[in-house]
């Protein structure tokens, strides 16, 4: 245990570095900028149980990585000064946000700039939140992804290596750059705010010592392969599947799910080696055959059944449905399956028989719940960032939980919802 002597001592010389960190931002900035830029006021609801602390947009839910596991992000440039808000309360959103998702696989993205002697929570706070933090909440994190590091978090790292366990201690992966994060995440899915985009590009010009590009900006794109299964549109798989509505990837994954896969337990809600995941995606985008019994890992199609979604040009529920969805929550009760059906007779045929598709599976997966675990609720929580997101930027968290309220009637109503429309050529699991 440490004294409370050693604590004090810890105390200064976190502060000392922090100090240094400020000194070498002020070689790359004229003047700091003020950084703590909240929300607008109509991003998050008024009745939201931790609206204090959300209004600020320190913490975001952008998505999913490339692995399937929901993405959390965590802006340290968000933070107000500590007089201006409560570190209690930070901690019961933090917790608020992560109990949604620690049932399934999930990471966490820590911003680093922007903490300052002014806005720095005390040593002892951060000892206190990671002992909040219990074994549920450490099991399913997959990785804690550090952007930006200084001489700060070295120190912490020594001061809390004791209380660390080595386990956890594999799961922190430091990025120097943004485009480190490329190859883990969907990069033009996360929140970044504006102050850490730029911060990147002074960092990496200085390291240079010329102007670099934005680390933001992606490559041009390629023209897709005539075989691509990946990235590409509903339209573009079906003019190459001889006019077959259902695209390969998903009557493949769904097909042998719903043979070998409707009774596991935690379908979903597992990640699987990064590395078959690619092979497997490369496989499909080369019109190679696949064969999952081959991965001998029923979770394995199930990953790349939800990558196919998130991979999609535009969402399976399209940008113009939206913010029609996010109504949901506002919709008397008796009137939401109403209104499910109203959005979903407005998407175009193509996107409808895909979807009536996909719902029609995820309804039998729930049906056996009792021993997959996978409720209608649950596979919501799973599916919801996978099925649609705004054209621009990601859901915020107060869209979290219509997004989840529309995808749970679908699955749950499924019988009810779609088979009043059909579309010409369509076909069910």
């Amino acid at each position: 245990m440490v004294s409370a002597m050693q604590a004090v001592d810890f105390e200064q010389l976190a502060e000392i570095e922090l100090q240094k960190d400020e000194e070498d931002l002020a070689h790359l900035e004229h003047q700091e900028s003020a950084v703590n830029r909240p929300l607008e006021a109509n991003e998050i609801n008024l009745n939201h149980p931790f609206h204090d602390i959300a209004r600020h947009g320190i913490i975001h839910v952008a998505g999913d990585d490339h692995f399937g596991r929901t993405v959390i992000t965590f802006s340290c440039c968000r933070l107000p000064p500590c007089h201006e808000i409560d570190h209690g309360r930070l901690l019961g959103f933090l917790k608020f946000t992560l109990d949604n998702y620690v049932e399934n696989d999930y990471t966490v993205v820590y911003f680093h700039y922007g903490l300052n002697s002014r806005n720095k929570p005390s040593l002892s706070w951060i000892q206190s939140t990671y002992k909040a933090f219990e074994r549920k909440y450490k099991k399913n994190l997959k990785a804690l992804y550090v952007v930006h590091p200084t001489n700060f978090i070295k120190v912490l790292w020594n001061i809390f290596r004791p209380v660390i366990s080595h386990k956890f201690g594999k799961k922190v992966l430091y990025m120097n750059y943004l485009s480190d994060l490329r190859e883990h995440l969907k990069f033009n899915r996360l929140i970044v705010p504006p102050e850490v985009l730029q911060h990147d590009d002074k960092l990496r010009a200085s390291q240079k010592g010329r102007s670099a590009p934005s680390s933001a900006k992606c490559p041009p794109p390629r023209p897709p392969l005539p075989t691509q299964q990946f990235g590409v549109s509903l339209e573009y798989l079906k003019n190459k599947s001889c006019g077959e509505l259902i695209p390969p990837v998903m009557r493949g994954t769904v097909s042998y799910l719903k043979k070998k896969g409707l009774r596991t337990e935690g379908l979903f809600r597992r990640s699987v080696s990064v590395h078959l995941i690619k092979d497997i995606l490369k496989c499909y985008n080369l019109g190679k055959p696949v064969n999952f019994d081959d991965c001998e890992d029923v979770h394995v199609p199930a990953v790349i059944l939800k990558t196919f979604l998130r991979e999609l040009p535009e969402p399976l529920l399209t940008f113009d449905s939206y913010w029609p969805i996010l109504e949901i929550t506002s919709v008397a009760s008796v009137l939401r399956m109403t209104h499910c059906k109203q959005i979903m007779h407005g998407l175009p045929d193509h996107n409808f028989a895909v979807l009536k598709y996909l719902m029609c599976f995820l309804h039998a997966v729930s049906q056996e719940s009792i021993i997959n675990k996978m409720s209608a609720s649950n596979l919501a929580c799973v599916f919801g960032l996978n099925l649609f997101w705004p054209r621009e930027g990601v859901p915020s968290i107060d869209a979290l939980v219509p997004l989840n309220t529309f995808t749970e009637l679908l699955i749950e109503y499924y019988p009810q919802i779609f088979p009043s429309r059909t579309v010409p050529g369509e076909s069910l699991p």
